[in-house]
């Protein structure tokens, strides 16, 4: 009787002890539904970020709800970006137009701000170069590799992720035309 009633209290302590540890344990970063602390995973809101650009506007990832975006994670450094940038570039022209907004993030944590400006102007970009100098866009993307980019729809949520490239300029324009039929009534 004695060992069925020290079972029973030894199992009730860690009844009680593991829940706690669930208890504490717990997620409690997104209760409110906010996208703050969201992981970037295809099929939910792309998480916000907040940058500002080359000449100090600021971006606001959720001010840009009811258009299609593309944000693509880059470095001046790195070949693949330096090689599809030109066709991002020429996308952005053709489709800018009917809603679409590309964000060129710049890893400036991994760059300098000065091969990225010298980059741009050489280039004659007029994509929004958006920088990220503490790298805390790219710590909340989870990019591991350069390049990255995410398709985002007009609800805000991310459609595909590509991580490495050069993306071919076809593969881009079909992509963005899928995200641009979404807006479509």
């Amino acid at each position: 009787m004695h060992k069925i009633l020290l079972d029973w209290k030894i199992s009730l302590f860690l009844l009680i002890t593991a829940s706690g540890w669930v208890w504490i344990s717990r997620d409690s970063t997104n209760q409110g539904g906010s996208t703050e602390n969201a992981i970037p995973q295809v099929g939910f809101i792309a998480p916000e970020i907040i940058l500002d650009d080359l000449y100090g506007q600021e971006y606001v990832l959720s001010h840009l709800q009811g258009k299609a975006v593309i944000i693509n994670f880059w470095a001046s450094w790195c070949p693949p970006c330096r090689e599809e940038m030109p066709a991002i570039e020429r996308v952005y022209q053709d489709y800018a137009p009917n809603g679409l907004v590309v964000l060129a993030v710049n890893a400036t944590n991994q760059d300098t701000l000065d091969n990225a400006r010298e980059f741009v102007t050489q280039m004659g970009f007029t994509i929004p170069i958006l920088l990220d100098t503490n790298g805390s866009a790219s710590e909340t993307y989870l990019v591991r590799s350069l390049p990255t980019t995410y398709f985002i729809n007009p609800l805000g949520i991310i459609e595909e992720i590509v991580i490495g490239g050069p993306i071919a300029e076809a593969l881009l324009r079909v992509r963005v035309e899928n995200l641009l039929e979404e807006n479509m009534p």
